[in-house]
């Protein structure tokens, strides 16, 4: 088994948190994914050897600046009435097709998994939690990483 059941999700109030409603029809497509299956996607796609976004050590892709190419607000859009992504990010994202498998990255044993279309109508409910979390899309070369003090980073995966 891949997934935790949203119902058997520790953090799962912040899917139904009031303020920020999700869909029934959304909610069937954010999975979070069982500890060995997040740890097995953190080390393919995220890092070998560290556990934390703030432990990155200097040969895994998200340390090296080189690969990160724009960096930009995200709190002004999650604190506004609108579901919009930020501008930027909507736009370096782009190409990316509505059904493109996603990976939601808090740490090594925490990973959502969802659709791009999903996570698009919902992305301020995924940033409840914004110590350093890693967005990479299955088979995509696009990532960003959004940081506690409001901003986030815009690069490709190496």
């Amino acid at each position: 088994m891949n997934y935790l059941p949203l119902d058997q999700y520790p953090k799962a109030w912040i899917f139904r948190h009031r303020d920020l409603p999700v869909t029934e029809e959304d909610k069937l497509l954010i999975k979070p994914l069982t500890e060995p299956r997040a740890e097995q996607i953190w080390r393919e796609h995220v890092s070998r050897g560290c556990s934390h976004p703030e432990h990155f050590a200097e040969n895994d892709w998200a340390a090296k600046g080189a690969n990160w190419l724009e960096k930009d607000f995200w709190q002004s859009a999650w604190d506004s009435n609108k579901a919009d992504l930020p501008e930027l990010m909507d736009e370096y994202f782009k190409g990316w097709a509505p059904d493109t498998t996603v990976y939601f990255c808090y740490q090594s044993d925490h990973i959502i998994e969802t659709k791009w279309d999903v996570f698009v109508r919902n992305w301020k409910n995924f940033l409840f939690f914004d110590c350093g979390p890693v967005l990479i899309g299955k088979k995509r070369k696009e990532a960003a990483q959004f940081f506690e003090d409001g901003t986030y980073r815009l690069g490709k995966r190496a």
